[in-house]
């Protein structure tokens, strides 16, 4: 694994003095050879007023986070945290200079994101991540995992993003356990978008969904919801075709009894909601060859005389899971459909309104007669 040593943070006048570590992705990124991503850092032994002489700016909520004046990175004081409540807002932090480095790492959820790098290159790792990063396990780092079930869903992503790695045995004990006793169901609409959606957009999102349902947390989730065999494998074509969120969240709900009650339940963003309603339309109604009329239908009802690069995004979605949506000739029929001088068509019936809407589809439906089958 790569140990390459970050920029001399020494030299920094704002850091001068300061105890302060690279940890969590960056770190654990870094080990494993991998582009490294946006830095995080702690900060041991500094009060916020320290901070604030340093010039960092304040932007933290529920306990201290600092941006860095020039870099912008993120600097977060050293914190501890006590169960106080359910669900994962039900917390209290304590920050100070009693708490440590291994404190801080103590309280994350896996061991291979409570890792930290010395200003001087070296690892901080008392957790055992670096050796989980080498036999490619995900392990909760300890009993504290249970008491925030946002976890869960951070796992089923890593894996997903890491397909690879394995899950620990125990760390998946630990989930069915929490599922059971209904911790999950403490969890809001936006936590679980945010990390189920990332983990629909990494390049294996079958093992999201496969650890979710192993961990029992799934129907809990999500109730309907239960993807087989096919619709996992068609979420990972979605993934190596570089499909975007929309199409792979649509796949998804294919799998749904209720897709719509799916997407308020988890509030999905309105674009993907109506992805995965439309892409319905086209796979009940765009197979085989289509006469005229049937195309044209589709296509308003795809609104893709308004929309073509969305409903091209529709067939490109079902192309994944259905070979007989002929996709070619849909997209040929969009193209005359929209050849259609509508505004002319409108001038010629200036003088009968009440006949322009008609003559205008009678006009798209004329450019699409020579595909007639």
């Amino acid at each position: 694994m790569s140990r390459r040593d970050p920029a001399p943070a020494a030299e920094d006048p704002c850091l001068q003095g300061l105890s302060a570590y690279i940890v969590g992705g960056a770190v654990r990124d870094e080990l494993l050879g991998l582009p490294a991503g946006d830095r995080d850092w702690v900060v041991v032994g500094a009060s916020p007023e320290d901070m604030a002489e340093r010039g960092f700016v304040p932007v933290g909520g529920d306990f201290p986070v600092f941006l860095h004046p020039r870099t912008k990175e993120e600097y977060a004081l050293a914190r501890t945290e006590r169960k106080s409540g359910r669900g994962y807002q039900g917390f209290t932090f304590h920050t100070g200079a009693d708490v440590t480095l291994e404190d801080d790492l103590r309280r994350r959820d896996l061991t291979v994101n409570a890792i930290a790098r010395r200003k001087d290159g070296t690892l901080v790792d008392p957790l055992g991540g670096e050796r989980d990063l080498r036999a490619r396990v995900l392990r909760h780092v300890g009993q504290a995992f249970v008491e925030d079930p946002v976890r869960i869903l951070r796992l089923a992503r890593f894996a997903a993003r890491f397909p690879d790695f394995s899950v620990a045995p125990e760390t998946l004990a630990l989930c069915r356990r929490m599922a059971a006793e209904g911790e999950v169901d403490a969890l809001v609409p936006e936590r679980v978008w945010r990390e189920v959606s990332r983990g629909l957009m990494a390049c294996r999102p079958s093992r999201m969904l496969q650890v979710l349902q192993d961990a029992q947390a799934l129907p809990r989730i999500a109730p309907g919801l239960a993807p087989g065999p096919a619709q996992l494998q068609a979420l990972d074509r979605a993934a190596g075709g570089g499909l975007p969120l929309p199409g792979r969240y649509a796949l998804l709900a294919l799998a749904a009894d209720d897709a719509a009650a799916l997407g308020k339940r988890w509030r999905v963003p309105a674009e993907c909601a109506d992805h995965a309603r439309l892409l319905r339309e086209v796979l009940a109604r765009g197979r085989g060859a289509l006469p005229a009329q049937a195309a044209l239908d589709l296509i308003e009802t795809c609104d893709g005389l308004r929309k073509p690069e969305r409903f091209e995004a529709l067939l490109e979605t079902a192309g994944v899971v259905s070979e007989e949506v002929d996709g070619q000739a849909l997209r040929q029929a969009l193209a005359k459909v929209r050849a259609v001088d509508a505004g002319r068509v409108a001038r010629e019936h200036a003088g009968e309104p009440g006949r322009i809407k008609a003559a205008v589809r009678q006009a798209r439906l004329a450019a699409l007669a020579p595909m007639e089958p």
